[in-house]
């Protein structure tokens, strides 16, 4: 008995194709400098980190999968969330220091494959976006198919932000202080802003008074050793 041909993406005649891949990065390749020790091993409200609980986040609203982004803290990442347990894959930029535009191109060489059609960026210092605002961000690409989508309220613009393929190769070479902002405003009318009724997606948990505002207690101290970073 013959089979019925496949078409070339493998699918047998008939059957819907499969939903674009749209991975999620977690850039948590920062210093910390101004927290005074690494913002992506402090404990939200959630009681994971806020890296953990970022992982468990874009896990609850579907992405498939999840790459965290590490730098100066790579170790104490590492070792954070293999004792969680968690579904996650972690790349090293080991320029970190350069800025964030660095890990956000580690990130993109990470997930650029076939088959990915967009990533979504989020922020490790935005712990507390909800996965029904993810969810919702998710939706309208697959709608509108829009290089950017990102969350909105008013004129404000938060996080995390979804860059549809076609701008890879843009934001690989971007460079300067501004990184990937003056590729997103050139944008214009393309980008949709998403209303979001979810102050996480605007929360920007920098320093201590931020996280006291946030979770009205102290950031707990925690040893870091940073004659050694990286791996």
């Amino acid at each position: 008995m013959r089979t019925a041909p496949r078409d070339p993406a493998g699918r047998p005649p008939g059957q819907p194709p499969s939903p674009p891949a749209i991975p999620g990065l977690i850039l948590a390749g920062g210093r910390s400098a101004r927290m005074g020790q690494p913002k992506a091993l402090l404990t939200a409200r959630s009681g994971r980190t806020f890296v953990g609980g970022l992982v468990v986040t874009l896990r609850d609203a579907g992405l498939g999968q999840v790459v965290v982004v590490t730098g100066r803290h790579d170790r104490e990442i590492r070792a954070s969330l293999a004792g969680a347990g968690l579904p996650v894959e972690i790349v090293h930029n080991p320029a970190s220091d350069e800025g964030q535009l660095s890990s956000l191109v580690v990130g993109l060489d990470a997930v650029e494959r076939p088959g990915t059609a967009a990533v979504l960026v989020a922020l490790v210092d935005h712990p507390l976006v909800t996965a029904g605002t993810v969810r919702r961000l998710l939706d309208v690409y697959h709608r509108t198919r829009a290089p950017v989508v990102r969350p909105a309220r008013g004129e404000r613009h938060g996080h995390p932000v979804i860059f549809d393929r076609t701008l890879f190769a843009a934001l690989k070479q971007a460079s300067g202080p501004g990184g990937a902002k003056p590729i997103v405003r050139a944008l214009g009318s393309q980008i949709e802003n998403v209303p979001v009724d979810d102050d996480g997606a605007f929360l920007d948990i920098d320093t201590p008074d931020d996280y006291r505002l946030a979770f009205g207690r102290e950031p707990a101290p925690m040893h870091v050793d940073e004659k050694s970073p990286g791996r």
